[in-house]
């Protein structure tokens, strides 16, 4: 049942992300999108680790299996801005994300939010979490552009 029910999460978020990105247009990469979270290297861990366990639980963060998997999705998907990074821990290098992946990743984060019921979460979720993102120059004030438009 627990593969079952994140199929159906899955083509929800597909879905959402689908929508955005013909308001985005790109609609191409809207079809696209996630593709990957269909192989069983990402498939298997991620309905583990999201629907394997009692629901009121907090994800947990050393689940080394689903870790493995969030880093070959976000390595096989440039619309996640680790993709675009160099280097190592102490210095890396975020590259420029071109425009199609940056339309992409905020048809994610809006698809996202949809999914999981929060549509309107985008900007807080944003502020909540742009600390963290390592991005190139352009790319964050292009996102920090963008995200103001409704």
């Amino acid at each position: 049942m627990i593969y079952i029910n994140y199929l159906v999460y899955v083509l929800k978020h597909k879905w959402f992300v689908f929508c955005a990105s013909i308001k985005y247009g790109v609609i191409w990469r809207g079809l696209l999108h996630d593709m990957s979270k269909f192989l069983p290297s990402e498939f298997i861990p991620y309905a583990q680790h999201f629907y394997g366990k009692n629901p009121l639980e907090e994800a947990n963060e050393t689940d080394e299996a689903f870790m493995l998997a969030w880093l070959k999705h976000c390595h096989r998907n440039p619309h996640h801005w680790q993709y675009w990074l160099q280097g190592t821990h102490k210095k890396r290098k975020a590259y420029e994300m071109p425009i199609k992946y940056r339309k992409e990743m905020l048809a994610d984060w809006e698809g996202a939010g949809k999914a999981r019921g929060n549509p309107d979460t985008v900007v807080e979720w944003y502020q909540k979490n742009k600390s963290s993102m390592i991005l190139g120059k352009e790319t964050r004030a292009w996102i920090e552009t963008n995200l103001e438009k409704p």
